[in-house]
């Protein structure tokens, strides 16, 4: 059946209807509905949480799976955590907070992200120096040609700096997640700017209700959580990614442009040592500031969080999009380092 647009399923409020749209009920049609769409032809989309999509204003030519699916199981397990197989269409901050008051801790510096537990793996959600990488055992995914889900370990996933083997062309339908976490009322801080609202230092321990409070305020200050009044949360979080870039090309920089070394496992065996970038940096230092917007769109940079894109009202997929290239390409021009988009671009 032809759905809602998606402009009504994504954070961002844009997009049109898509040619046939499913969101099955339960864990076993959202299985068989997989299967199914992955043996057709025509093109389709795996929708969840829609707080990572930027979708076109002429819709999709095809089938839109739409991932509700809801439920938190704790299995059994003798190495002394706490593991959670978790339905992959619960909402991410809904396990985050009950993760927090149970006193189990590994999630709560990712407090107030949007979206689903099935789209963290494929994105290896991060923020405040902590990924989901670092607690996640594994996914239960519908592949094509598969008529049931097959367990596929962490270590197997290609987890990176925002990448998985899921942004890198492995196709399939997450339908459930497995995570670990501590039984622990305390955590580790391991991000400067959230170490200073805490009063502490990096490395250091804070109490996990503490953290996931002073996070979801650093996450209000920026615009980063949703909210219908507040025009600066209709986006996908950070527009684009911190570049990775080689050591040689940072060098061309100024001195004061900040960057941090790259993980060993993520440096390449024979090839230029890589560091990352300040992405925020970068487009200030153009001279796009917060609250900047093209002439006569109705998208526009947070006025709170230069990294972010959001709609101001009425703004099309379009015009998100030329204020994207317009971002990418000034940063190009001045720095020589392109920016690259963080969301799915439909």
């Amino acid at each position: 059946m032809t759905g809602p647009r998606l402009a009504e399923l994504t954070t961002l409020r844009v997009g049109g209807a898509p040619l046939r749209y499913l969101a099955p009920a339960t864990e076993a049609e959202l299985v068989a509905a997989a299967s199914t769409m992955l043996e057709d032809p025509e093109p389709h989309l795996v929708l969840a949480g829609g707080s990572n999509v930027v979708a076109s204003d002429d819709g999709f030519p095809g089938t839109v799976l739409h991932v509700v699916t809801r439920g938190i199981e704790r299995i059994d397990s003798a190495d002394g955590l706490v593991h959670l197989r978790v339905q992959a269409g619960e909402p991410w901050d809904g396990l985050v907070a009950d993760a927090v008051a149970n006193g189990w801790s590994g999630i709560e510096a990712l407090s107030g992200i949007p979206g689903s537990v099935g789209a963290t793996p494929v994105q290896n959600v991060g923020a405040y120096g902590v990924e989901v990488a670092s607690v996640l055992v594994g996914v239960d995914v519908v592949a094509p040609g598969a008529a049931s889900a097959r367990r596929l370990p962490a270590s197997e996933l290609g987890l990176a700096y925002r990448s998985s083997i899921f942004k890198r062309g492995f196709e399939g339908v997450i339908v459930a997640v497995e995570f670990a976490l501590t039984p622990s009322l305390v955590g580790s801080v391991a991000y400067d700017q959230l170490a200073a609202v805490l009063g502490t230092d990096v490395g250091h321990a804070a109490p996990i209700a503490e953290i996931r409070e002073q996070v979801l305020a650093l996450r209000r200050s920026k615009g980063m959580l949703l909210d219908p009044a507040d025009h600066d949360s209709w986006g996908v979080g950070s527009f684009f990614t911190n570049p990775i870039v080689s050591e040689s090309l940072a060098r061309t920089l100024p001195e004061d442009a900040p960057r941090w070394p790259v993980a060993p496992s993520e440096q390449p065996d024979d090839g230029p040592v890589l560091v990352k970038l300040s992405a925020a940096w970068l487009i200030e230092h153009v001279g796009i500031r917060r609250g900047f917007a093209l002439a006569g769109s109705r998208a526009g940079i947070s006025s709170k969080h230069t990294l972010a894109i959001t709609n101001r009202g009425g703004a099309t997929a379009a015009e998100v999009m030329q204020l994207a290239v317009f971002v990418q390409s000034r940063v190009a021009a001045d720095f020589g380092v392109l920016l690259a988009p963080e969301p799915v671009i439909v």
